[in-house]
């Protein structure tokens, strides 16, 4: 297996962006053979990771945001061993990258297919795959429901504007979860389970999650009237709730849900009343940043195949 070979798996509305054609130029030119593959419609990411393990590539690239990277992270968890992954950054919340310390510049992005490749977690609900979090409430209804067109004119910002906007429809919804040496119910207004430390284009639900701990970092931030009555201004202060969550760290918690209580899958609706969340440990290799705050104290480099 060549050490320098990477496909990039690129979002197709990325295909003309010319700091990511440059930056790939230039890691040519440091010798790295990189080849580029564009998605189009779902389950692209899916096939082209079967391909480019088919054809022996050990580095697969993920180019975009933080669905793309969330599609080939569980292509590649269904075959471990086999390939790591290298973060490129191109979405709007890019909440796991940034989390993890990734830079936001292509060409210092791919500066990580240098780096060596450590084991970090994922999350799993129901067979599917979470890379990030999955989060329940109002936080993802307003991640839903932001247009694609105010992210490109807004940026991260406009999942803020949406939450601000759509205050009105603000309601907590009833849930109980379930874990070792833990019990919690009642109303929420928001949940995250984490992974990673953020999610809704930069709202910090989990502050001390840990990529490599083989856990879960659960957040709940509970509903008393007093609450729901000022949320409007905490919203405008950035989610400045932390004192008032609930938190604690778990390899799996099962979740009931009353009607009314909206779950996001790193940015992908998820149904179900009674759902079982785990950590699937060292199921991923990632190339982060020595100092990404996403690694526990002792790196747990991955030895090669």
């Amino acid at each position: 297996m060549d050490e320098r070979r990477a496909l990039l798996i690129l979002h197709g509305k990325q295909a003309l962006n010319e700091a990511v054609r440059a930056a790939v130029e230039r890691k040519r030119g440091q010798g790295w053979e990189l080849a580029a593959r564009l998605t189009w419609e779902a389950g692209d990411a899916q096939r082209l990771v079967e391909e480019a393990l088919a054809t022996g590539y050990g580095t697969i690239i993920a180019g975009g945001g933080d669905g793309t990277l969330r599609d080939i992270a569980e292509a590649l968890a269904a075959h471990p061993g086999k390939a790591s992954l290298v973060l490129l950054p191109l979405g709007t919340a890019n909440d796991f990258s940034r989390a993890a310390g990734v830079p936001l510049e292509p060409d210092e992005a791919l500066d990580l297919l240098d780096a060596p490749a450590c084991d970090i977690d994922l999350g799993e609900v129901g067979g599917q795959i979470f890379l990030n979090m999955a989060t329940g409430g109002f936080g993802s209804q307003v991640t839903a429901n932001t247009s694609e067109d105010l992210k490109k004119v807004l940026g991260g910002a406009a999942y803020l504007f949406t939450g601000l906007s759509r205050f009105s429809e603000l309601h907590a919804a009833y849930g109980e979860l379930q874990g070792p040496d833990f019990h919690w119910s009642g109303e929420l207004l928001a949940l995250g389970i984490g992974n990673g430390r953020q999610a809704g284009g930069g709202h910090v639900l989990c502050p001390e999650a840990l990529a490599d701990d083989g856990l879960l970092d659960i957040s709940i931030l509970p509903a008393p009237q007093e609450l729901v009555g000022t949320l409007k201004n905490l919203l405008s202060d950035g989610f400045g709730l932390d004192n008032m969550f609930v938190r604690t760290r778990l390899p799996w918690v099962e979740i009931k849900v009353a009607e009314g209580l909206c779950i996001n899958l790193d940015g992908e609706p998820l149904e179900g009343d009674s759902l079982r969340f785990a950590a699937r440990p060292a199921a991923l290799r990632v190339h982060l940043p020595e100092n990404s705050p996403l690694l526990g104290r002792t790196r747990r480099v991955s030895r090669p195949d």
